[in-house]
């Protein structure tokens, strides 16, 4: 069964993120599928609105930490790069329904949501520092003006994880409701959007999100770029190294 499910339905496509067994965290060969779908999604005219979504359980874990240690994205052209930029670029209504963990890229990728409904059992991590790297996926712009500085400094730096609750008062969520029920709502929302014009609502994502037009393709540069770096330094070589002997990591001198 592919780990990437895809339904269309009245103009709506919905994406699951369905590898259970890993708690849903996203390999290369995900990145790649999510990116096509994002494209195609993007210039088919038959699509108005996409939907993300995980279990009720869990939503994503990030990235697949045993393919990342052994094959690390190390230029622009790596398959999570790809699908930062075609998430970023997406120009139509992007829905997420969220429950259990969302952690690392598993969180950043709600910034570029335009609407998310939070099961109450959400928590949301970015615990990039943590793993002697930095934020990806623009989240250290977004984070930031969504947040505000202190805010974001705490999930950031600290990258401890946060509820559902806090999420909606930072604004990551629009609404919070049973586990069962995010997925009924994000549809129920969609369908609403699917009835608007959409040349109107992807007018309207432009202009709202002009200020960052510039900005966040550069940032997902500049991220990408420090991200190689780290990935290859002693301060994630050691985290990676307690990862996998299940041992808290020793950054002294790092």
């Amino acid at each position: 069964m592919s780990d990437i499910l895809s339904h269309t339905e009245s103009g709506v496509l919905t994406l699951t993120l369905h590898r259970p067994d890993r708690k849903n965290s996203i390999n290369a060969a995900m990145y790649t599928v999510l990116a096509d779908l994002l494209e195609g999604a993007a210039s088919d005219p038959a699509i108005r609105v996409l939907v993300v979504q995980g279990s009720e359980t869990v939503f994503s874990a990030g990235n697949d930490i045993g393919e990342f240690i052994e094959s690390p994205p190390l230029d622009q052209e790596a398959p999570v790069f790809r699908f930062m930029r075609c998430l970023a670029a997406f120009p139509k209504p992007l829905i997420a329904a969220v429950c259990g963990p969302a952690v690392g890229i598993g969180a950043t990728m709600l910034l570029h949501c335009d609407l998310v409904y939070a099961g109450d059992n959400a928590a949301f991590s970015m615990p990039f520092v943590n793993l002697g790297l930095c934020p990806e996926a623009g989240s250290s712009l977004l984070a930031t003006r969504m947040f505000g500085h202190h805010r974001a400094a705490e999930a950031l730096l600290l990258g401890e994880p946060f509820m559902a609750e806090a999420a909606l008062e930072v604004g990551l969520v629009n609404r919070v409701v049973p586990p069962s029920e995010a997925s009924t709502v994000a549809a129920m929302q969609a369908r609403k959007l699917a009835q608007k014009p959409l040349s109107a609502m992807v007018e309207t994502k432009r202009l709202m999100k002009l200020e960052f037009a510039q900005a966040l393709p550069q940032r997902l540069v500049e991220e990408g770029e420090a991200f190689a770096r780290l990935v290859q330094a002693p301060a994630a070589r050691e985290a990676f190294a307690a990862f996998a002997e299940k041992r808290r990591p020793d950054f002294t001198g790092l």
